[in-house]
């Protein structure tokens, strides 16, 4: 990670940063409207901020029912940030905090646009494509 990047880790509900970002790039941007929901409240947010702490990048992860399993979502680069490695960052931050967990596996339901990204980064697809608020969706896995 660049370090003109911090990375926080919130453990209690959503803080106010990622909420700005994931409101700015899911509802403004891509015009999503069940955006926040309770699994807010138990998951673990990690924001990255840039300089002058500014908040750049946002995602959750949650365990899943199998405990070795975690679930990372929302993840959201805002668009000034884009094409700069940031995703991928998040996404590292992300799975250190999966393997903090003793977890060994994520696994993320991605948009299919962005499946390329996460297959860049080592994720697979299973399962069948399902429509999230008209945007296809496959759910995708990595074996940390």
């Amino acid at each position: 990670m660049s370090t003109d990047i911090s990375c926080k880790i919130y453990r209690n509900g959503l803080p106010e940063d990622a909420r700005k970002i994931r409101d700015t790039v899911f509802k403004k941007e891509q015009g999503f409207q069940n955006e926040f929901d309770d699994t807010d409240e138990i998951a673990a947010h990690i924001v990255l901020y840039g300089k002058a702490g500014t908040p750049i990048a946002v995602c959750r992860v949650f365990p899943s029912e199998n405990p070795e399993t975690y679930i990372i979502g929302r993840l959201a680069v805002k668009k000034e940030y884009r094409g700069q490695h940031i995703g991928s960052a998040v996404l590292g931050a992300a799975e250190q905090y999966i393997k903090e967990q003793h977890g060994k596996k994520a696994a993320l339901h991605a948009q299919c646009q962005a499946g390329a990204f996460y297959r860049s980064l080592g994720y697979q697809e299973y399962g069948e494509i399902q429509d999230d608020e008209g945007c296809p969706h496959i759910w995708m896995k990595k074996l940390l």
